[in-house]
């Protein structure tokens, strides 16, 4: 059995030092001189100054007294408890005395017989008498004092800051697993040891066993006990260095310090001194063993506690889950963890239901892991329902328990809580992805429900088009079901016809509407709709569908919906080569190949294309369908073409197109605008015969034939003798000719350019031409060219000088006329 040392320590005349004064009075046997030394600097004892005098028994008890206590450490071995007394004078009379009583012990907790060291305070044990021998026996087994959880539970209730106590707890920790010490202040030890009772109570059992303390220290800045108590009258004077060292919680005055209160400390306090006992017996079965620390402590005693049946807070089992996942040293004791944590608390976290069913697979728990992985299915199906952020994709549920019971509750939740039908097509989605067992039927039941919901639904977000596009494209069945939504509607109400343009109809392909030919129509008429490029050959994927080879006007409508209600030139001409020649076509046809002949034409790209049309039009197996105006508009356009390619001469392009501006369709018109004038400039022309034509041609062709004539004979080159023969037919235009007044100054700059600045050789040549047609301008002509041979080729300086450079003859020729001034500036130069 093990058993206490004793030592009392006083000022007595007989002791072990055999003279008076402060010596030990006695000992038990084998005490040692490192224990005497640990006592005596334990037992120092300054009473407060007001009682340093105390002298009659009433007096001493209001003495302070000191319980301390000091566990094990590595200097030393065992642990020491001694109370500490002032009884006034020692022998001589003198004050200042005081007996200390301890015991010591190296398994304090063996002989204490599981007693905590505050539980000492006030025990019958303490002796306050010297003892007339020097030797006294080991003690067996303290009996404790009055405290006990019961009391210290109803001081806390009775003290005004009570409140301050997980305060005061969260600073022992700090003291016991950081550095420092906590002092309490109050107006006696009595309540002191009450405080320090609490505390030790809370603590972890061997984190109390490990706490020295002392109820009363006269000078706590001298003691660097972990729990220091002292009165309002002590001298609490800290040095600077010293205060950071200690915590202070002054109760007699109600001044506290700010303390950081962890999870854990608020558990035990909650859980409250009066209950805690048990739950430090039922902890022993979940720590490891070497917990320290608070965090440490944590989640072994949240997990006793809920075994126990106290109620945890969120973050107490959200620490007991995350300990949950790494605790292997509970075995089969994971399991009754995870069923009380499942059990107390509904709304975890698919992550903690997670850690909780793989924590009671692990211990062997059956049920509990198929029960908590039933919620887990049923969490999991409804954020991917709802779509929220912390969602996850399903995945295969292999377990056949777990997959019925999912099975099950999808099936619940489809009727109960798919509030819309984003959240029931992504419950399909989630069936899929976690293979759950879903009989056909009730598959085909609830894809048809959907596909209801769906049929005009109005436009959706683009998380909902994709969710619906995948289901389509993983279930074969949900298509089956849409297109017998969509013919449902088409079937009911009338006027339907755009149903493939709007959502989900559109998703739905040609395959998934073989035998519903009014179906497939109706789709690629919302597909031309939708992709106007392809209109042509949609067109004729529909004649198929109908067993027909030429369209009508309610099918050509349904496709063209702009409002000319036309083709353009070049589907005009695909759909003239697709069409069956040697079949009769709808009237509709021709009509909207003579609407589609009549469009304005604004650039050659679209004449191009508009001739195109004609030719195949005009062939004769085509051009049997056309209405007659339209006819005779391809028989005009090719014919006007023919002539731009055939003719040899300029002027029977002229007369080719001396044709009616007014009632003339687009064809011709661009024909005459884009490619009559530079088809006649490209031909030579008969002098006589276009002089007396070029009036006839509308303004807007003479005014550009002019304007090329211009800047032909402007740009000092040599002249070609198909343009020679049109500037001749322009300067030789006969006097009076119906000209515009611009045209006329036009013709004028021409004759001038002509005759004041071209070679003499180009001179010639149409003084030539011009002649047989206007004899008096050649004379002219004549006479400037004989008059540039007089004055020989030194003239051609101040010719240039003379056009202010705009023009450089060949070096060849010599210049009709002259400025010999200029020239000889020139030279001079």
């Amino acid at each position: 059995m093990t058993l206490f040392q004793q030592l009392y320590y006083t000022s007595c005349e007989h002791g072990l030092s055999g003279f008076s004064g402060f010596q030990f009075n006695a000992v038990s046997a084998g005490v040692t001189a490192g224990t005497r030394q640990t006592v005596e600097a334990l037992a120092g004892y300054e009473p407060p100054r007001s009682l340093v005098e105390s002298d009659t028994p009433e007096a001493l008890e209001r003495c302070p007294v000191n319980l301390c206590y000091r566990p094990d450490d590595r200097e030393r071995a065992g642990a020491t408890a001694l109370c500490v007394r002032y009884v006034g004078r020692d022998s001589a009379r003198r004050f200042g005395n005081y007996f200390a009583h301890a015991l010591h012990s190296e398994d304090f907790t063996a002989a204490g017989r599981g007693l905590l060291p505050i539980e000492l305070w006030n025990s019958p044990v303490w002796s306050r008498e010297v003892s007339p021998s020097t030797e006294i026996p080991a003690l067996a087994g303290p009996s404790p004092g009055p405290l006990g959880a019961r009391g210290v539970s109803a001081f806390l209730r009775g003290h005004p800051h009570a409140a301050r106590l997980p305060e005061l707890l969260a600073a022992v920790f700090a003291a016991l697993t950081e550095h420092g010490s906590v002092v309490v202040i109050d107006e006696t030890t009595e309540r002191i040891a009450h405080w320090f009772a609490a505390v030790s109570y809370l603590l972890p059992p061997p984190l109390a066993r490990g706490l020295s303390f002392a109820t009363y220290v006269h000078r706590p800045a001298r003691s660097q006990l972990h729990l220091i108590g002292t009165v309002p009258e002590a001298q609490l004077a800290f040095g600077p260095d010293e205060e950071a060292a200690y915590t202070v919680f002054d109760f007699a005055r109600g001044v506290f310090p700010e303390v950081p209160v962890g999870d854990l400390v608020r558990l035990l306090t909650r859980i409250g001194v009066g209950s805690v006992r048990p739950v430090w017996s039922w902890t022993a079965d979940y720590a490891r063993g070497g917990e320290k620390t608070p965090d440490e402590w944590y989640a072994p005693v949240a997990a006793a506690a809920a075994s126990g049946g106290i109620t945890l807070t969120t973050a107490d089992a959200h620490a007991v889950i995350d300990w949950l996942a790494g605790a292997d040293h509970l075995g089969a004791r994971r399991v009754a963890v995870a069923a009380d944590i499942h059990r107390e608390h509904r709304d975890l976290d698919d992550r903690r239901m997670a850690v909780l069913s793989a924590a009671a697979k692990a211990g062997g728990g059956t049920a509990v892991h198929q029960e908590i992985e039933g919620r887990l299915h049923g969490s999991r199906m409804q954020a991917y329902a709802s779509s929220a952020a912390d969602s996850v994709a399903p995945v295969p549920i292999t377990d056949p328990v777990a997959r019925d019971r999912a099975t099950a509750l999808w099936e619940r939740l489809l009727e109960a809580q798919a509030r819309n039908p984003h959240e029931r097509t992504r419950l399909l989605l989630w069936a899929l992805g976690a293979h759950l067992p879903v009989e056909p039927e009730v598959m085909a039941g609830e894809t048809l429900t959907l596909a209801r919901a769906l049929v005009g639904f109005p436009i959706p977000g683009p998380r909902f088009r994709s969710d619906v596009a995948e289901l389509l494209r993983s279930l074969p069945v949900m298509r089956t079901s849409l297109v017998t939504a969509v013919e449902e509607v088409l079937e009911q109400r009338a006027g339907q016809e755009q149903l493939f343009s709007q959502f989900p109809a559109e998703l739905l392909r040609e395959d998934d509407l073989q035998g519903f030919p009014l179906l497939q129509e109706h789709r690629l008429l919302a597909r031309g709709e939708r992709e106007p490029a392809n209109t042509v050959p949609i067109m004729f994927r529909i004649l198929r569908i109908r067993g027909r080879t030429s369209p009508d006007e309610d099918l050509l409508c349904g496709l063209w919906r702009g409002p000319s209600r036309t083709w353009t030139h070049r589907e005009a001409t695909t759909i003239a080569e697709k069409l069956p020649p040697t079949v009769p076509v709808d009237e509709a046809v021709g009509e909207w190949f003579d609407r589609t002949l009549g469009q304005r034409i604004e650039d050659e790209a679209t004449l191009d294309s508009c001739l195109d049309l004609c030719r195949t039009l005009a062939r004769p197996s085509r051009f049997a369908w056309l209405p007659a105006s339209a006819g005779e508009y391809v028989r005009v356009t090719l014919r006007l073409d023919d002539a731009l390619q055939d003719a040899h001469e300029a002027t029977e392009l002229v007369d080719a197109f001396a044709i009616p501006e007014t009632g003339t369709r687009s064809a011709p018109r661009a024909l005459k605008r884009f490619r009559l004038v530079p088809a006649m400039l490209r031909l030579p022309a008969d002098v006589g015969r276009l002089r007396g034509r070029l009036a006839e041609l509308n303004h807007r062709d003479l005014d550009r034939y002019l304007s090329v004539v211009h800047q032909r004979v402007t740009r000092g080159e040599r002249i070609d003798d198909v343009m020679l023969s049109h500037v001749a037919a322009v300067v030789a235009l006969p006097t009076g000719a119906p000209l515009s007044q611009a045209h006329e100054a036009t013709v004028a700059a021409i004759r001038a350019r002509t005759r004041e600045h071209w070679r003499v050789t180009d001179l010639k040549r149409l003084e030539e031409a011009v002649r047989p047609h206007r004899a008096e301008l050649a004379d002219r002509y004549a006479e400037e060219v004989e008059a540039a041979r007089r004055r020989g080729p030194l003239s051609l300086g101040s010719r240039l000088a003379s056009l202010g450079r705009r023009s450089t003859p060949a070096p060849s020729d010599t210049p009709a006329s002259v400025n010999p001034d200029n020239s000889r500036k020139r030279k001079g130069r």
